[in-house]
């Protein structure tokens, strides 16, 4: 069943990403590819392939193009997006092939449509359909030439010729015959140099300006498209210019930082070679490739997706690390792996290049003879535990695990987790009368069951000054500083109650999505005629509200439920569950009371609302509490997992 629902995801993504080009209007599609054989394209007009610098290709690349502009030009649509297509799931699944073994059967099975599942959901590929570029061949090439299914018997020059053409059409390519040649397959290597260079001077005799526009002038299509120093350049050239770098000095630095990763990470690639770990091999040539190469743009980034493969890590749970921070990196862009700010924001812009150069030069793949390769260390888990009322059932399929996780996957995760519900509700429907209409059934109710404070509690809030930008700071503040301080403490001091807090105020913020998703709500403070004053933004046109960035950012509608609520209660029951005091405790539940005050005060929230952030948070904790069983039962044997008031936990089983 999970081999089906695999396959079916592959298809679904495949057609989605197929019918995304095709359903463009036919000059926006391949603007690459529409640059070489449109009217005007550099493979139709007379004079050099570079005039424009839009070329980027090698004139070998320009040479093979020009026979196929004609038929390019008649199906610039289905049969080169079908084309393209191929190429990718005939990748995929040539690099499912090559994963290391021993691998269990299970892991072989699933690999082909997960491997496809990656491939065309990453950025490079989405970029190749998109521009219409042709970098997916240099890598099935090279893939089919260092990852052969009987690499012993295999050492004559048909791979170094497959390595040779895809040199000729992407030049750094050329760093896989130092590989073939170091990992005793010279036969193949000096095969390879060879058609680099036939290809080469071919290329010179029939195009010689272009050649030397290309090869000297340029040198190496160095200048070629894009400026060098933008964001879609992830090469140490590009990083360099971009942090200011410039002349002689830049060139020398670049020059002296690509030979000692190259140096390093070849000599780490021939070692895994002789492991018997190919593909992780090619990965490492392909990300030292992607470093030194003077421009890398976006399209030729795949090899870094190919370093998924390698195993890191000495827990069973740890081994998700670094393939989901790869994964991450070549499938989402810059602004939602980090925030975008000063400090952060060029670690998400040069994300692609950090993980090419920590694949290449720094990350301790395991070798296949190590202890750890088959039997990582296992995690400790908590026994199945009884539940507190017989009435509610439990599953316990799913152990609960009572180690502290990895702290680099949970910032990551919380990351992308953040700018998920961002973006969810930032879309959901926000249509102005829809959400006053809900707003006016929400007063409704509230006057029929005799609960409508928020009018007169907002006047006497407005009326005083120093109350009214108290809580519009803290409004503002609070909301995220609490949850994730004391999900820092948790992390940091009950590992075991992490897990049970995070869960919980994960699957409550899911479902309030859905209510921001399900029914549009205008706040009081945005509801027309009814007198409420909005504290922090002073009187608005409604038909406009102005919020500063929060407008273009946040969807204002998006009310029922309030997380402010639902976080803030979540908070609360939280340190009444930690801390070891009764005053500590009801200092806690405070929090939530206090945050009710200040929604209600500042015209942000209904009652109602408030009501509903209570029920996701009681939903997430009775989701949480179905799934692993009781949170406090059974705290972790470690240091700092267990506080002076928590009982002692049985010793955990071994899974």
């Amino acid at each position: 069943m999970v081999l089906g629902v695999l396959w079916g995801l592959a298809g679904l993504l495949a057609v989605r990403q197929a019918a995304a080009v095709l359903r463009l209007p036919p000059e926006r599609r391949f603007t690459d590819l529409a640059t070489w054989i449109g009217d005007n394209g550099v493979l139709h007009v007379r004079g050099s392939l570079y005039d424009t610098d839009r070329f980027t290709g090698t004139p070998f690349a320009g040479l093979v193009l020009k026979p196929l502009s004609r038929a390019a030009e008649q199906s610039l649509g289905i049969a080169w997006t079908f084309g393209t297509l191929l190429l990718v799931v005939a990748l995929a699944l040539v690099v499912a092939r090559s994963v290391p073994e021993p691998v269990p059967r299970r892991t072989a099975l699933l690999a082909a449509p997960v491997a496809v599942i990656l491939t065309v959901a990453s950025l490079p590929v989405r970029n190749t359909f998109t521009l219409g570029q042709t970098s997916i061949i240099p890598v099935l090439l090279v893939v089919l030439a260092c990852c052969p299914p009987r690499p012993a018997q295999d050492d004559g020059p048909g791979p170094g010729i497959l390595v040779g053409l895809a040199a000729a059409l992407q030049p750094a390519v050329l760093l896989f015959a130092p590989l073939l040649w170091f990992t005793g397959r010279r036969r193949a290597a000096f095969a390879g140099g060879v058609t680099f260079a036939v290809c080469t001077v071919l290329a010179w005799a029939a195009l010689p300006d272009d050649s030397w526009a290309y090869w000297v002038h340029h040198i190496a299509g160095a200048g070629l498209g894009s400026h060098p120093d933008g964001l879609a350049n992830q090469s140490l050239h590009g990083l360099l210019l971009r942090i200011g770098l410039h002349g002689p000095a830049e060139l020398a630095l670049y020059a002296l930082l690509s030979a000692a990763v190259a140096v390093i990470g070849l000599g780490r690639a021939v070692r895994y070679a002789r492991d018997g770990q190919l593909l992780l091999a090619t990965a490492l040539t392909g990300c030292v490739a992607v470093a030194v190469s003077p421009t890398a743009w976006q399209h030729q980034q795949l090899w870094i997706l190919l370093a998924v493969v390698g195993r890191v890590g000495r827990r069973r749970a740890g081994r998700l690390v670094w393939p989901l921070l790869v994964v991450l990196a070549m499938t989402l862009p810059s602004t939602v792996l980090v925030p975008p700010n000063p400090v952060l924001g060029p670690l998400g812009d040069n994300a692609p290049l950090l993980a090419a150069l920590l694949a290449a030069c720094a990350v301790p793949f395991l070798s296949r003879g190590a202890e750890l390769w088959e039997r990582p260390e296992p995690t400790p888990v908590a026994e199945p535990q009884r539940g507190r009322w017989s009435w509610v059932p439990l599953l316990g399929f799913w152990r609960r695990p009572l180690d502290r996780p990895n702290l680099l996957l949970e910032l990551m995760l919380i990351r992308v987790g953040y700018w998920a519900y961002s973006y969810v509700r930032a879309q959901a429907p926000d249509s102005r009368s829809l959400a006053e209409s809900h707003g006016r059934q929400i007063l409704g109710i509230e006057r029929f069951l005799h609960m409508d404070v928020e009018h007169a509690f907002n006047h006497f809030v407005a009326g005083t000054d120093r109350l009214a930008d108290a809580m519009d700071y803290y409004y503002g503040t609070f909301h995220f500083i609490v949850p994730v301080s004391l999900l820092a403490f948790l992390y940091v001091r009950r590992p075991a109650l992490y897990r049970w807090g995070r869960t919980g105020l994960a699957v409550a913020t899911l479902l309030a999505l859905a209510g921001f998703w399900l029914y549009p709500l205008a706040p009081p403070r945005l509801m027309p005629g009814l007198g409420f004053i909005d504290t922090a933004n002073g009187p608005q046109d409604l038909a406009h509200p102005d919020f500063g960035a929060l407008t273009e950012l946040s969807n204002q509608y998006a009310a029922m439920p309030s997380l402010h609520i639902g976080w803030s209660l979540w908070c609360g029951i939280v340190i009444a569950v930690i801390a070891p005091k009764r005053w500590m405790k009801a200092l806690g539940m405070l929090y939530p009371l206090l945050t009710f005050s200040v929604i209600i005060g500042t015209a942000n929230h209904y009652v109602l609302d408030a009501l509903g952030g209570v029920l996701v948070v009681a939903c997430g904790f009775g989701i949480q509490y179905v799934l692993t069983g009781p949170g406090r039962r059974a705290p972790a044997v470690i240091p700092g997992a267990r506080g002076e008031s928590d009982p002692v936990a049985p010793e955990p089983v071994r899974a």
